[in-house]
């Protein structure tokens, strides 16, 4: 039966927004027609609006996520591997590295495959209980990574900012600290499974997150205040340490620059161990900042997805959540790869068990890697 004479509503002006894959499936076809019917009461009747999705989307995207999965579960699980079976790696400091690990390497072993599933059937076929789980795995993974990320901030901040005077990280004080990240990410990761909040399937069908569509307060609060704790506020505590680490490294070559002077000789890098070990606390400084740095460009696509939401400041797609997504995930691939170039012990008890994974510095990088190598001098203080 034929409807006439109805006013264009937002989504037959969506539709024609989308004229070429509108013209490919169908004008009354939806990108929610795949969805199961279990599925359906999660799906926000914003989405009824869009056309299906090119196939090559969910072709593209799947095969992102196992490029993605492979490279940072084998990366990821080496780090562990290597870390908690490497004597001299054994350390209060690394403990932090080894959990940030840890957590990457969940985060795609759990969430890699589910999504590839979807992407071949183009919509989300595991019910509605193992979609929130499964953004509940998402959120607590992704929760606990950055607070990982603002601990070892503190704990390059002790140790450069404090020096001497810093009291030195313990076995027990990096285990308590670990343990306070994974209850205080799982607390803000099950809130939404008690009501405030919840998670529903994303716009393209093959992930669950927040729900940033409904407009009620209940929902709106919850993303709002999350991203405080979960966002912003170690974005603030990570600006914080290392702008006091950069600024005690600043007097420090100024120190040593005019005591050059006094002293009439070029440089005072070769002086001391002290000064070796300083240069490379600040060399491990610059690696964790630039692991920080790939961590938020990671996430603030989520972020800014999530507020266009609840504050409509922008058409979500669902070819745009596909994005949050990828972003979001690829974290998961820096830091396996940041910690292998970077550390020296680590490089060497890579390629003491699998040579053909690690890349030995040339001769001419000799200097530089005895310098490196220096770095773990620091984190190898007693644990008292």
């Amino acid at each position: 039966m034929a409807i006439t004479n109805m006013d264009p509503g937002p989504g037959v002006a969506a539709l024609q927004g989308w004229e070429g894959q509108a013209m490919a499936y169908g004008s009354n076809m939806t990108v929610l027609d795949k969805a199961t019917p279990d599925m359906l009461h999660l799906m926000d009747p914003y989405w009824y609006q869009f056309p299906p999705m090119n196939p090559l989307w969910y072709g593209l995207l799947g095969f992102v996520m196992v490029v993605l999965a492979v490279i940072s579960i084998c990366g990821n699980g080496m780090v562990v591997y290597i870390f908690t079976t490497t004597k001299t790696l054994k350390t209060p400091s690394n403990i932090l590295v080894v959990n940030l690990a840890f957590s990457d390497f969940l985060m795609m072993a759990l969430m890699a495959p589910p999504m590839v599933v979807n992407c071949y059937y183009e919509t989300w076929v595991f019910g509605p209980l193992a979609c929130q789980l499964y953004a509940c795995a998402g959120s607590l993974l992704g929760c606990a990574s950055i607070w990982t990320m603002t601990m070892i901030a503190f704990d390059r901040y002790n140790v450069i900012v404090k020096g001497i005077a810093a009291k030195p990280l313990t076995i027990n004080g990096a285990l308590l600290r670990v343990f306070g990240i994974w209850m205080f990410s799982l607390i803000w990761t099950v809130a939404p499974m008690f009501g405030w909040g919840r998670y529903v399937p994303e716009g393209n069908m093959t992930a669950c997150g927040t729900d940033y569509l409904d407009k009620s307060w209940v929902h709106r609060s919850y993303i709002l205040v999350y991203s405080v704790f979960c966002y912003y506020a170690p974005l603030f505590l990570i600006i914080y340490s290392y702008t006091f680490i950069v600024q005690a490294v600043a007097a420090h070559e100024k120190a040593m620059r005019e005591q050059a002077k006094k002293m009439n000789v070029a440089s005072l890098r070769q002086q001391s161990d002290a000064d070796k070990n300083t240069s490379a606390e600040c060399k491990l400084a610059k690696v964790a900042l630039m692991t920080i740095s790939l961590w938020f460009m990671a996430w603030t696509p989520y972020l800014v997805i999530n507020y266009a939401g609840i504050f409509e400041t922008m058409t979500m797609s669902p070819i745009v959540t596909i994005w949050g997504a990828v972003f979001a995930k690829a974290n998961a691939v820096y830091n396996p790869i940041v910690y292998g170039i970077s550390h020296p012990k680590y490089r060497a008890a890579l390629y003491a068990r699998f040579p053909a994974l690690a890349c030995q510095p040339s001769p001419g990088d000799s200097d530089n890697t005895s310098t490196a190598s220096a770095a773990t001098h620091t984190e190898e203080k007693p644990s008292a």
